[in-house]
C-alpha cells in the first residue's frame, strides 16, 4: 500500500514511509524537528482497561524508538454503538488516558467512528533536534545489540484467544505490553548509542533486518540469548503462532542463515509478531556495558544478543548469521 504514495521532494521531509522507520519526521529548523506515528488496533487481551494501555504504550513507543521527546497524541477509536458496551468502552479510554498521563504526553482530541468489531490508538507527535535523531540508517559496524523486554506477546496472545493460557500468563504479558519504553530510551540517549528501533509487528528479525537494509551491514545473533516468555516458548513448540508472525517467517527468514542447530520454534519465536514490545538497540561496543548497567539499575531487564558487522557473514551474503 505504502508503495503507491508518490516520491517525496520536500527536503524537509527527513524520514517518510520509504524507509520502514519507526516514525516520519519532518524538519521545522535547523534545530527542531517532529516526529510522527500512528497506530491503533484490534483487542489482543480480554481486559478492556489493559487493552487501552496497551494501545497507548505501543503508540509512544515509536516516538521514543527515533530518538525523540513525545509532548502530544489524538485518539483513534472505532467503537460498538451499543448500551452494554459503554462500560466497556468506557474502560478501554480510561487504560488510554491513564498510560498517557504515566508518560507526560496530553491527549488534545481524536477521531471516533462506529464499527462492530473494536479498534483503538494513538496519533503521536513528538520533538527532536534533527543532528540527533535515530533512524534506520545509522547502526554502525561493531555496534552490540542489546534488546529490552521479552519476545512472544503475538504468540501468547494466539494462546490466549485459544483459551490456552493461564490468567497469570495473560497479566505478565499485559504488563509486559503496557510498560512504557520511555526511561530505556531516556537512558540510551544518554550513554550515547548508534541507533534503535522498537520491535513490533515485523518482529525482531524484520526489525533488525531493516536497519541492517538501510545501513548497509550485516549482524551475528545467538537465538538463545534471546529473552522470550516461558509460555511463549511452549506454544511455539506447539506452533501455536499468529498469522502476522508465519507471515514474518516467510518474509525475513530469506535474509538470515540458520545453522542447522537452531530449531524451528526458535526461528518462529525470532520472527513473532509483538504488539508494544521493548527496544532492539544498536549500542557501541564499548558503551555496551553501560547501558545494561544503567538500564539494570532502574530495574529494566536486558540482554545482550549479537553484534553488527560490515563483514560477509554467511556463505550466500545473507544479511544475519543466526546460531543457537
Amino acid at each position: 500500500m505504502l508503495g503507491q504514495l508518490p516520491d517525496i521532494t520536500d527536503p524537509n521531509v527527513l524520514v517518510g514511509a520509504a524507509k520502514g522507520d519507526d516514525a516520519g519526521v519532518y524538519r521545522i529548523s535547523d534545530e527542531l524537528a517532529v516526529v510522527l506515528s500512528v497506530d491503533f488496533f484490534t483487542p489482543i487481551v480480554d481486559d478492556p482497561y489493559q487493552f487501552g494501555a496497551i494501545a497507548a504504550a505501543n503508540s509512544l513507543s515509536d516516538i521514543w524508538a527515533m530518538g525523540g521527546r513525545a509532548v502530544v497524541s489524538l485518539n483513534i477509536a472505532a467503537l460498538p454503538d451499543k448500551p452494554e458496551m459503554r462500560p466497556v468502552v468506557s474502560r478501554i479510554f480510561q487504560g488510554g488516558i491513564d498510560k498517557m498521563q504515566e508518560a507526560g504526553v496530553p491527549i488534545i482530541g481524536g477521531h471516533t467512528i462506529k464499527d462492530a468489531e473494536p479498534k483503538f490508538g494513538y496519533f503521536v507527535m513528538g520533538l527532536i533536534h534533527p543532528d540527533h535523531l535515530l533512524d534506520n540508517s545509522k547502526a554502525k559496524d561493531g555496534d552490540s545489540l542489546v534488546v529490552t523486554k521479552k519476545i512472544g506477546t503475538g504468540i501468547v496472545s494466539t494462546g490466549i484467544k485459544r483459551s490456552m493460557c493461564s490468567k497469570e500468563v495473560e497479566e505478565e504479558v499485559s504488563r509486559s505490553m503496557a510498560g512504557l519504553n520511555k526511561q530505556t530510551a531516556e537512558i540510551m540517549m544518554h550513554v550515547g548509542v548508534s541507533t534503535a528501533t522498537d520491535i513490533t509487528g515485523f518482529g525482531l528479525m524484520g526489525h533488525l533486518t531493516e536497519v541492517l537494509e538501510a545501513s548497509g551491514l550485516r549482524a551475528r545473533i545467538k537465538a538463545e540469548s534471546v529473552p522470550y516468555f516461558d509460555e511463549a516458548i511452549k506454544l511455539a513448540k506447539d506452533n501455536v503462532a499468529p498469522g502476522g508472525s508465519i507471515g514474518n517467517m516467510r518474509t525475513y527468514s530469506r535474509h538470515a542463515g540458520f545453522t542447522d542447530d537452531v530449531e524451528d520454534h526458535l526461528k518462529l519465536l525470532l520472527n513473532d509478531a509483538q504488539t508494544s514490545g521493548g527496544l532492539l538497540i544498536f549500542v557501541p561496543s564499548d558503551k555496551r556495558a553501560a547501558l545494561m548497567e544503567r538500564l539494570g539499575s532502574e530495574g529494566i531487564d536486558s540482554a545482550h544478543i549479537g553484534e553488527v558487522t560490515k563483514e560477509k557473514v554467511t556463505e550466500d551474503g545473507r544479511l544475519l548469521h543466526v546460531e543457537p
